[in-house]
């Protein structure tokens, strides 16, 4: 399926914000110095690596707003799965723009791109089963919406994108409240008919309290494939099941068999490793 870009007038602020940083109160002093004003040049982004490549929108950003005459040419989409040495982009243009916007655009290029391809790799890994695997709010600062969309493009979906959106009942506020019925129903009193209810439960105890309050959904944390069929069995439909909890590649197929309908990853954003790309000078 193909992933809706963000807007650009959400990548602009990011962009702008990380080449305001990094050009600090005079500019490219090495760039500037050694290159000369009407120099041009002629530079591919390559894969090292295999992976998913995501963010190409952050990276043709961060040339453009160093210069507008820079030509940026996308020769493999985000999205695209790379193996080491494919052509991503070609990049012309004036030599100073390009070597001034590298390290922004490849520090979100990288970034993206290996929270696409960790996220892939969940997908892959669960594949044939009904179970998808979702990103959390566990996101840097700043980066949410960029992160979430590499989820998507790595074929993973969204989990809420803040604490405005739905509501996420965890044990802390069942623990303030007094209890699972107390919180729940409190949550019901205090959202509009649109807001959907998820509970996180520890305990098979806790989720079948849970089914008689009507849920829209629960957050099966740190339960292992058995108990989790088992709560699978307890819910029979009535709510959409999310696992949690140290999920990686190689636990993730056993917890999907389980037959939950969701596998919820924070590491996907908050630790995903780059995916190495690298900026060659063509000429």
């Amino acid at each position: 399926m193909s992933i809706p870009p963000l807007p650009a007038i959400m990548i602009e602020p990011l962009v702008r914000a990380t080449l305001l940083e990094d050009l600090g109160r005079a500019g490219d002093l090495t760039t500037d110095s050694i290159v000369p004003a009407d120099a041009v040049t002629r530079c591919a982004l390559i894969a090292r690596q295999p992976g998913v490549v995501a963010g190409l929108d952050f990276a043709l950003m961060a040339f453009r707003l160093i210069d507008p005459r820079i030509d940026f040419m996308v020769e493999r989409g985000d999205g695209t799965r790379l193996k080491p040495g494919d052509l991503i982009a070609t990049i012309c243009g004036p030599a100073r723009g390009i070597l001034t916007g590298e390290r922004t655009a490849l520090n979100f290029l990288s970034h993206l791109s290996g929270v696409a391809s960790a996220t892939r790799g969940i997908a892959d890994a669960i594949a044939g089963t009904k179970a998808q695997v979702c990103c959390t709010r566990k996101t840097m600062p700043g980066l949410r919406s960029a992160q979430k969309y590499a989820v998507r493009v790595g074929g993973g979906s969204n989990h809420r994108f803040g604490l405005d959106d739905a509501v996420l009942i965890k044990d802390n506020h069942v623990a303030i409240a007094g209890g699972v019925r107390p919180a729940v129903e409190r949550a019901r009193a205090g959202v509009g008919h649109l807001v959907k209810i998820e509970l996180e439960v520890d305990t098979l105890d806790q989720l079948r309290e849970a089914m008689h309050l009507r849920v829209d959904a629960v957050l099966l944390d740190n339960m292992g494939p058995e108990m989790l069929r088992e709560a699978v069995g307890i819910v029979d439909g009535r709510a959409i099941t999310e696992a949690s909890g140290r999920i990686r590649p190689e636990t993730a197929p056993a917890i999907a068999a389980s037959g939950v309908d969701l596998l919820s990853v924070g590491w996907l954003t908050h630790s995903a490793t780059v995916l190495d790309i690298g900026l060659d000078h063509l000429g």
